[in-house]
């Protein structure tokens, strides 16, 4: 019988997050407004933007720098095999083909030597994804990118702080998007943003997540009222300020937030130190790392056995991640199969995520470190 409950994730919410929503609640306006504006301003300051546009989830924002750029039906856009779905999903939104690349195999991030051999003249774009907190090699993606005139998005869901060689996450991008889903470093339970140097992109963002309106309900009726166009077929992905309202003052913390989650990765590399049947991607000393799960990889053949017993323990786990090209929509579409991208199939097929968040307490890693260690033991 299990006889304690850690939770795979726990939100960082306070009181103080939950004020601000409240007082949004009281107040007339609930969508999106002057809080939405507000945290859109703070988010661009924080990654070092120029703009930041709030979106109702990372998906959208993946879909509309898509089709900003332009994709469209018979168009490439490579990118990793190794990611959650949302990423090539939103290249099959736009009717074109998400081109599948492996990863690097001590990192699980995108290998951007193999890019160059995937481009072809049907390549518009290269979408990256930075995993587990650890930013992909952006120097290297840009030359690239530039040397072949491909514009580059970066899926930031898990990266939100990240930063390498000097460069923050977007830097180096046409177009940089965001996730505040519930088990993110900050979150609104469902969210996104994306972000630009464009200040024609902005202004197009700010329509195309809104029907392709001229103006927005704030707009029109928090003073005199104000006719609308309609100037192009956009859609409906905007952020609320109820959003905002919790994301406001997490964003003020989020770099306390991420110096609580460095504090444990270090006492879990610890307490992992000797055990060697797992191992942790590798970190980079010219990095900040955001720190947005704790992974390791284990026996590919054991490692389900293991996912079992520590549950059983009452400890939280999940995967980071299953493979793309294995999900049976693309494989029936495609024609994909195993062996077709290795590394990022071997790390699909042994890797564990334990809990890992800031309300974790001394008494929980301890558990957490002491159960996993009597379980993967071959």
């Amino acid at each position: 019988m299990i006889k304690r409950k850690i939770e795979f994730y726990r939100h960082n919410l306070t009181q103080k997050d939950k004020d601000e929503c409240l007082d949004v609640l009281s107040s007339i306006f609930l969508t999106t407004g002057e809080v939405v504006k507000k945290f859109e301003s703070n988010f661009a300051k924080y990654v070092r933007a120029r703009y930041a546009v709030g979106v109702s989830s990372c998906t959208d924002a993946l879909f509309l720098a898509l089709k900003y750029i332009g994709i469209k039906k018979g168009d490439e856009v490579i990118t990793t095999a190794l990611s959650f779905v949302a990423t090539s999903n939103a290249v099959e939104y736009c009717n074109a083909k998400p081109v599948f690349i492996d990863v690097e195999e001590d990192t699980g991030n995108i290998n951007a030597d193999l890019i160059e051999k995937a481009i072809t003249s049907k390549t518009k774009a290269i979408l990256v994804v930075h995993l587990y907190g650890l930013m992909c090699d952006m120097v290297k993606i840009r030359k690239i990118a530039d040397k072949h005139d491909l514009k580059v998005i970066e899926d930031c869901a898990q990266c939100i702080e990240g930063e390498r060689d000097g460069v923050r996450v977007g830097e180096l991008a046409d177009f940089a998007c965001f996730s505040f889903y519930a088990t993110k470093t900050i979150t609104c339970g469902e969210g996104g943003a994306i972000t630009c140097n464009s200040k024609e992109a902005y202004e197009w963002l700010l329509k195309a997540r809104l029907h392709g309106m001229s103006k927005n309900a704030a707009e029109r009726y928090t003073s005199r009222y104000q006719h609308y166009d309609m100037e192009f077929l956009g859609y409906k992905c905007n952020m609320t300020n109820i959003q905002a309202s919790l994301l406001l003052s997490q964003l003020n913390r989020i770099d306390k937030l991420l110096t609580r989650r460095e504090e444990i990765a270090k006492i879990y590399d610890k307490g992992f130190a000797n055990n060697h049947y797992l191992s942790m991607p590798d970190t980079l000393p010219n990095s900040v790392h955001a720190r947005y799960i704790y992974t390791f990889w284990v026996n590919r053949k054991k490692r389900d056995e293991y996912l079992d017993k520590i549950q059983d323990k009452g400890i939280g786990v999940a995967v980071h991640l299953r493979p793309i090209h294995l999900m049976s929509f693309y494989k029936n579409k495609y024609g994909y199969k195993r062996g077709d991208f290795p590394i990022s199939e071997r790390i699909g097929d042994c890797t564990i995520s334990i809990p890992f968040y800031p309300k974790l307490t001394k008494k929980e890693i301890d558990y957490i470190i002491n159960s996993v260690n009597s379980i993967v033991v071959e």
